[in-house]
């Protein structure tokens, strides 16, 4: 089993930067991709940000060069960093962490962007 916590979410203006973690616990050495989800209301769940076990990242193309993921060195810790944060990125974030075929999705944390 997966267990994962979000955290960093929070209210920041246009123009501001948060930085998400995401925590992972319990069997975690089988995980070979972690990834950042949002969804705002109304709107379906969209990829926003993927790391794999050996690196390689990807961007959904509205935050690439804004927003940056990143792990920890025991890979057990995932991170976001959110740069020159826009009204359009208010949603709940999610962590998701892919083992074998099984996925394991955090609580969400909720970031707004608002003046």
């Amino acid at each position: 089993q997966v267990q994962l916590v979000e955290s960093g979410g929070g209210l920041v203006q246009p123009g501001g930067s948060l930085r998400l973690s995401c925590a992972a616990s319990g069997s975690i050495s089988g995980i070979s991709v972690m990834e950042w989800y949002r969804q705002a209301p109304g709107k379906p769940r969209e990829l926003v940000a993927g790391i794999t076990n050996g690196g390689s990242t990807n961007y959904k193309h509205s935050v690439k060069g804004r927003f940056t993921i990143s792990r920890d060195g025991a890979r057990n810790t995932v991170y976001l960093q959110m740069n020159s944060l826009k009204p359009e990125d208010t949603a709940v974030y999610y962590c998701n962490a892919r083992k074998l075929a099984l996925q394991y999705w955090g609580q969400g944390t909720q970031v707004t962007v608002s003046s």
